[in-house]
């Protein structure tokens, strides 16, 4: 089921999303991110904290929404981690990316590869290729059908999280979602 723009999630989670956490847990928390926006940044750490605190109780879905004009480098950032992905890397390149966010750029992602153990030529093809350019437009259309306009944005239950995102109000809401 499409819905536009409504604060639903419009792609329902599924095996072709990154996930961490049981498959059966009665809560699913979904952000919309971008690797360069400083606002996802700082959410990063908060949901790796939420991760901790929730154990079995959530599982967390990323997907790419990557704002090219005003983060030049997101697109790229995401590209690299859905290569990463390819060969089982993706949480791991995800938190080096946000980790390193003023770091973007097409050397260091390369070099990030190569920490990880990428095959790096292949990585590097990859990138050239724009091999998993539609993975990422996926995400950022199913994004927009969902009513995103920014990021970071949440989805617990597949419902749009309009609070804010700091630690406390997100374990409120998701507590509230495996209550209900």
């Amino acid at each position: 089921m499409i819905t536009t723009a409504t604060g639903e999630l419009s792609l329902p989670v599924s095996d072709r999303d990154h996930i961490r956490g049981p498959k059966n847990a009665p809560v699913t928390l979904v952000e919309y991110g971008d690797y360069e926006c400083p606002y996802c940044g700082r959410a990063h750490f908060i949901v790796k904290e939420l991760q901790q605190l929730t154990g079995d109780l959530m599982r967390f879905v990323y997907r790419h929404f990557p704002l090219t004009s005003v983060h030049p480098h997101a697109e790229q950032a995401a590209e690299a981690a859905e290569a990463a992905g390819a060969r089982g890397k993706f949480w791991e390149m995800h938190n080096h990316l946000f980790e390193h966010q003023q770091a973007l750029d097409r050397k260091h992602l390369i070099e990030y590869a190569a920490n990880l153990g990428l095959d790096v030529p292949r990585f590097s093809h990859e990138l050239a290729e724009h091999a998993h350019i539609a993975r990422i437009r996926e995400d950022l259309l199913s994004g927009i059908q969902s009513g995103v306009n920014g990021t970071p944005t949440f989805f617990i239950n597949g419902v749009r999280h309009d609070g804010s995102y700091d630690l406390r109000s997100l374990l409120a809401a998701i507590q509230n979602a495996a209550e209900s």
